[in-house]
């Protein structure tokens, strides 16, 4: 006479079979546990990394408003691929390319010093200076993730963080 062990409940067969995630183990079901098999072990918590999504920054000549005030201070998100996309169908972008940055800026920067909002006008009469800036920190956060590394003093062994792109303009 062949055993065959009890139906795990519905949900543990979504779970394994691969619908619901994160997985966690089944707990096993009492025919099993009288049955002699060893309970699944326990799955351990692991701790999640939070995504960093907004990236503050400084430009270096700061952009000028109708009224003279200087804006310098400001914070940029991640992009996305919609953020991406939509400029491409923009006229602008289609008569000219170059545009294509203006455009793309102008959605991804939250805010900029306290302008009310920031849209590809503003990037548009920025100097060249600070948009070549924000286009160098559009690189570093979206293409290579982060803009700081941790590395250890060859001398010291001390731990410390190191600015990969430089914080301004012609820094590396």
């Amino acid at each position: 006479m062949r055993r065959t062990p009890a139906k795990a409940p519905a949900a543990a067969q979504t779970a394994a079979a691969g619908a619901d995630f994160p997985r966690s183990a089944p707990a096993a079901a009492p025919a099993e546990a009288s049955a002699g098999l060893p309970a699944a072990p326990p799955v351990e918590a692991v701790p999640r990394q939070q995504l960093r999504t907004e990236f503050p920054f400084e430009l270096p000549r700061g952009y000028v408003d109708e009224s003279g005030t200087v804006h310098r201070d400001g914070v940029m998100r991640l992009s996305t691929a919609r953020d991406e996309l939509i400029p491409l169908r923009d006229v602008r972008v289609q008569e000219n390319p170059a545009y294509l940055s203006v455009v793309l800026l102008g959605r991804v920067i939250t805010r900029l010093g306290t302008l009310a909002m920031v849209h590809d006008g503003v990037v548009e009469n920025m100097f060249a200076s600070d948009l070549a800036f924000l286009q160098d920190f559009y690189r570093q956060i979206n293409a290579e993730g982060h803009t700081r590394a941790a590395v250890e003093c060859p001398h010291c062994a001390e731990p410390f963080e190191v600015e990969l792109g430089g914080s301004r303009l012609g820094e590396s």
